[in-house]
């Protein structure tokens, strides 16, 4: 494999070289090899019926582009016997694409079931509202891609040079790095399928108990997933994530429940979580997501100025394949199609040609802004964290006012506002992927436009999943709602109050949240003296006010996932990349392991196949700990070769 690689970018005489030869335009040409786009829709939908799944349980999604340039390289050397960088490039392109869209859609449409305005997932627009956002993200973020990835240095886009340097270094060891991922898929598996059809394990460890005749509550849920999300994002964010179900179920429980002699303790501890406690998590979302636009006040103006002048500019690179991108009129046509299409759509559920007009240009105008902000925030800050929530409940916020300004309400005004938020939060993440994307294929030498086709093929394909899958989980677990077992889906259970709240067709307890909002303030300010400071541990909102909205029970083995890494990172004598780091793909495996066990477990629930074992509770808890804390140990073995 010829690699024209030096210091990550291209060398200028290799390059010149190659072009003398034809070379590069024979390179270009085979990335979308049939191969690439087979095994990258694959993986791609795969991941991101994981994705739906891990986002209604835990709030947050994981990025599949390094699990899939892993399995890419080992496909291709295992099976192949051969390795391509730029066809591996392409199917991490499309798999993280349907990824990203799973994580637009659930944040916001399950919103549109929990409030009652639709009684079930629809399939056409959920897939449609899907499709167009994504494509939306794709074809805002295009003209910027030269301005944001090759010319301004400042901006590093983490994850999209950490996958360069996958596919760059971690060749090597694809053999290796493949099997670690199979064999967490294989060990997410079984645990998955013991606790949720053999019931040999249970789900979760939780006792309530009374504390100076108040209630007191400990638990954690036996997730190996929720174990890896901890390893994956890092100590600080699991630490913060922990932090904020502590405040709320540690320290703010107690104060609020009543005295606890006359009562049933853990029903009562939920029932508080439910009625109170979860919505002092809202306020703090609230700030924390005015804080996240105001703090990129600076990355919005530029990224509007950067995407205006791009439409004014000629969008032909010239005849370099390794700069050219879609052409102007590629692009204009597929918007006006988009567009078209987003109107067909709101008018279907809105009946209103007055209200689907309205909706149709913010939603264009809305999703054009915060496309631009989203495109540059991940280039300073990585997709992690990139406050997609933050704004896509500006976005809801400020439909929704103009929509009472309008003088509408009821249910369709609700169904307007998540109509919008849902195309907007789709447009945010998507443009937040193909940047990444794109700066991955920067470095190791791709098509730009080869790369774009990928991901409107991986946006395209992906979208009819997410409704079968949504729909899936709903009948079998049920989404938003308090019953046991039920997926929280908290960004959607947040949109749904804050619609429901707005339009008067509900309210929330204002007490709770302005505690919320004033807790917020308060972390705004300690994390602006640890920045002054340089510390390198931040106390970032969005993340501890998720951690007060669910339950700690998540936040538990989550933070357990946190030490690991850090521990691990402690121990390595030099700093890892991801190619190594086989912790990091055994978690991928375990993640998608799980989830989509979780999903096979919905059809065996859905058909009524239970193979229950009928083990005693107390003899479940027991195995569950002692397998649990197996998973932890070889996850900490596991990463610890890595970092010898």
């Amino acid at each position: 494999m010829l690699n024209p690689l030096v210091h990550g970018e291209l060398s200028g005489s290799f390059t010149k070289k190659l072009e003398s030869t034809g070379e590069i335009a024979v390179r270009q040409s085979g990335e979308l090899s049939p191969s690439a786009l087979v095994i990258g829709l694959i993986i791609g939908v795969i991941m991101t019926a994981a994705n739906v799944y891990l986002g209604l349980y835990a709030g947050m999604t994981v990025s599949a582009s390094i699990p899939a340039a892993v399995i890419g390289m080992g496909v291709y050397r295992l099976i192949f016997k051969r390795s391509s960088i730029l066809e591996t490039n392409i199917i991490q392109t499309m798999a993280s694409a349907g990824e990203s869209l799973a994580a637009g859609v659930i944040f916001t449409l399950p919103a549109l079931v929990i409030v009652g305005a639709w009684n079930e997932f629809r399939f056409w627009p959920t897939t449609l509202i899907a499709m167009s956002g994504g494509m939306l993200g794709v074809l805002f973020m295009i003209p910027l891609r030269r301005a944001l990835i090759v010319d301004d240095k400042e901006l590093i886009y983490p994850e999209g040079v950490a996958c360069s340097q996958v596919l760059k270094s971690g060749d090597e060891h694809a053999a290796g790095g493949f099997r670690t991922i199979l064999l967490g898929l294989g060990l997410g598996f079984v645990f998955k399928f013991c606790v949720g059809s053999l019931h040999l394990l249970q789900a979760s460890l939780e006792k309530a108990y009374s504390f100076f005749g108040r209630v007191g509550f400990i638990g954690a849920d036996m997730s190996p997933a929720l174990l890896s999300v901890g390893y994956i994002v890092n100590l600080n964010i699991a630490l913060l994530v922990f932090l904020g179900g502590a405040t709320g179920w540690i320290i703010i429980l107690p104060i609020l429940s009543p005295a606890a002699a006359d009562f049933n303790l853990l029903d009562t501890a939920w029932s508080l979580w439910s009625d109170k406690i979860r919505y002092i998590g809202v306020g703090a979302m609230l700030v924390g997501g005015a804080w996240s636009v105001v703090t990129v006040r600076r990355g919005i103006s530029k990224g509007i100025q950067e995407l205006s002048g791009r439409y004014k500019g000629n969008q032909d690179e010239g005849d370099d394949p390794l700069q050219t991108n879609l052409s102007v009129s590629v692009i204009g046509v597929l918007f006006f199609a988009n567009l078209a299409l987003v109107f067909s759509i709101y008018q279907t559920m809105l009946h209103s040609m007055g209200m689907t007009f309205f909706t149709t240009i913010f939603m264009a105008l809305l999703s054009f802004l915060f496309v631009a902000v989203s495109s540059y925030i991940v280039g300073l800050v990585g997709s992690s964290n990139n406050p997609v929530s933050g704004m896509t409940i500006c976005a809801l916020l400020v439909v929704s006012g103009l929509l009472l300004v309008f003088g509408y309400h009821g249910e369709s005004a609700i169904l307007a506002a998540l109509g919008v938020a849902a195309v907007v939060c789709c447009a945010a993440c998507t443009s937040a992927d193909c940047s990444q994307d794109l700066k991955t294929g920067y470095l190791v030498g791709a098509s730009p436009k080869n790369q774009q086709i990928a991901q409107i093929i991986g946006i395209c394909i992906p979208a009819f999943v997410i409704a079968p899958v949504l729909s899936l989980l709903h009948h079998a677990f049920g989404i938003g709602s308090d019953a046991e077992g039920s997926l929280k889906a908290p960004q959607a259970t947040l949109f749904a109050s804050l619609t429901k709240a707005i339009f008067g067709t509900g309210e929330l307890p204002a007490d709770m949240v302005w505690l919320g909002a004033g807790l917020g303030v308060v972390i705004l300010i300690l994390d602006g003296l640890l920045s002054a400071r340089k510390s390198p541990f931040r106390l970032h909102l969005m993340p501890f006010a998720v951690g007060i909205y669910l339950p700690i029970t998540l936040a538990v083995p989550m933070l357990a996932g946190g030490i690991i890494r850090f521990l691990s990172d402690r121990r390595s004598t030099v700093k890892k990349d991801e190619a190594r780091d086989h912790g990091i793909l055994l978690s991928s495996g375990l993640i998608a392991g799980e989830a989509i066990t979780g999903v096979l477990l919905a059809i065996m629930l859905t058909l009524n196949l239970d193979l229950d074992l009928g083990i005693s509770v107390q003899i479940t808890e027991i195995l569950s700990l002692i397998a649990f804390v197996g998973i932890c140990v070889f996850l900490w073995k596991t990463a610890a070769k890595s970092a010898k």
